[in-house]
């Protein structure tokens, strides 16, 4: 999600308008309900299944392979016994195999995502995807991605955009005209116009993804759109230091998010999950290229991260993404950090964070405390009760809007992705996410959250009480418009 709003603000004209609002969707839309996942029997199957299945640059790697580089993952974690039958459930969950050999780097803001995207569009020879909920033509030092994309299509780069019709509504036409005409291919994910939609149409259904694949080398993903507002100054900056925005009278608020870039054997995956959607949303055929790849000889000289690829869809009855969050809570050892930008968990995420800090594990939380999404301020707050209770720690940070989705669990397990830690990515959204195996980058993540801590406000019971009886109701009124949907 992203969009302009105040913090804490419903709509004032009353909340007649706003029953009529959820009537009206509600009309729309059938009544959808969080599937529920049965943890303890998933941990039983997980128990038995003994093999896990890794790969490397050349194809699956054999047993004795496999053992060892999960046994280095393995001796990297407080519980080796934990993270075997995690990634043994997960395996179960997700669908999709291990991939050793990755080099990942952590990519703050969009200071420093826009520049290695841009990058990697420069850098593309044979095949370019890219796949945002928000696609405007974003400029970073100099260049638009506009021309850089023109540029490559002339180039004889076969170019694919996905982007969501709702997310991109501010998207000039004359933008994706000009993209047309230098032979980009675009697909409109779900069209607003429902006359203008193929088969069932649902307006809460969204492409919520954000991803780039070159040359099956190099993969980007994470929660940072290509949008105007996520271009933001550099690490660091304060709000004051902002540009204006268009309008000239406001300082544009700064986005805290966060992407990875992936290169190693695991990237053809991503480019698989792309062409799986290509090929549902009946994106033209196109002659399939196989770039070269990067060799690397052995599982560790193109990297040591191990790398999990999450593409989730509604038109499956249990998220992938959501199964292996699920997993990843229930096992964890000593540590759960996470960063949301909507909080809206689901009955089982919300109790396995209270179980988890209740026998004995350091759950830390990091929200926003205002939000582009007035509404949802409140309902995060609604939960704080519970959490406080059983010993979760909770920050909210205020300078800025806090966009991130990422999680640390146990120094060694890490999810960096699209989707938010909320309802709608669950049941809604189509979501790309990437989980990494190794302390190199569960360190580098563990560490950019204790500095945002720092800039946090920590919550206790008295933030708690001091909250008026209005954003109390307000809290518990969206909480249930989400149930209901």
């Amino acid at each position: 999600m992203s969009g302009s709003g105040q913090p804490n603000n419903i709509p004032g004209a009353s909340a007649f308008a706003v029953l009529l609002l959820a009537a009206a969707m509600l009309a729309l839309e059938a009544c959808a309900h969080v599937p529920i996942i049965d943890e303890s029997r998933l941990m039983q199957e997980a128990g038995g299944t003994g093999k896990i299945t890794v790969f490397g640059a050349r194809g699956p790697l054999s047993a004795r392979q496999s053992r060892a580089l999960l046994a280095r993952v393995a001796r990297e974690a407080p519980n080796a016994g934990a993270l075997e039958r995690h990634l043994a459930a997960e395996q179960i969950v997700a669908e999709s195999p291990l991939f050793a050999g990755n080099r990942v780097r952590i990519l703050r803001d969009g200071s420093e995502t826009f520049p290695a995207i841009f990058d990697a569009i420069e850098g593309a020879r044979h095949t370019l995807d890219l796949e945002y909920y928000i696609f405007e033509d974003v400029q970073s030092g100099g260049r638009r991605v506009g021309d850089l994309l023109v540029g490559r299509a002339r180039a004889g780069v076969r170019v694919r955009v996905i982007y969501d019709a709702f997310g991109s509504l501010d998207s000039p036409s004359t933008f994706l005209d000009r993209l047309r005409a230098a032979g980009v291919q675009l697909l409109e994910y779900n069209p607003v116009n429902p006359l203008k939609a193929s088969g069932h149409y649902s307006p809460n259904m969204r492409d919520h993804r954000k991803l780039l694949v070159a040359d099956d080398a190099v993969a980007i993903v994470g929660g940072i759109n290509l949008a105007t507002e996520e271009s933001g100054p550099s690490i660091g900056a304060s709000e004051a230091a902002e540009p204006k925005s268009k309008k000239g009278q406001e300082p544009r608020q700064v986005w805290h998010d966060i992407d990875v870039e992936i290169r190693g054997p695991v990237v053809p995956e991503f480019s698989r999950v792309f062409g799986e959607h290509w090929r549902s949303l009946h994106g033209p055929p196109l002659e399939e290229r196989q770039p070269p790849r990067e060799e690397t000889s052995g599982t560790l000289e193109g990297g040591r991260e191990i790398v999990r690829v999450l593409g989730s869809t509604p038109e499956r009855l249990t998220s992938r993404y959501y199964a292996t969050v699920l997993t990843a809570i229930r096992t964890a050892d000593s540590s759960i950090w996470l960063t949301a930008a909507y909080f809206v968990p689901t009955h089982q995420e919300l109790r396995g964070l209270e179980a988890a800090a209740r026998r004995g594990v350091d759950v830390r939380v990091l929200l926003p405390s205002h939000s582009d999404i007035g509404a949802i301020i409140p309902v995060e707050r609604s939960y704080y009760p519970a959490l406080l209770r059983a010993g979760v720690k909770i920050y909210e940070r205020s300078d800025g809007i806090v966009h991130s989705k990422s999680m640390v669990v146990d120094d060694v397990w890490s999810l960096v992705g699209s989707s938010n830690f909320d309802q709608r990515s669950v049941l809604f959204n189509d979501e790309i996410d990437a989980v990494i195996l190794g302390k190199s980058t569960a360190d580098q993540l563990r560490a950019d959250l204790e500095s945002d801590m720092q800039h946090a406000e920590p919550i206790g019971w008295a933030q708690v009480r001091s909250e008026g009886a209005i954003e109390r109701l307000k809290g518990w009124f969206w909480r249930l418009w989400e149930q209901l949907l």
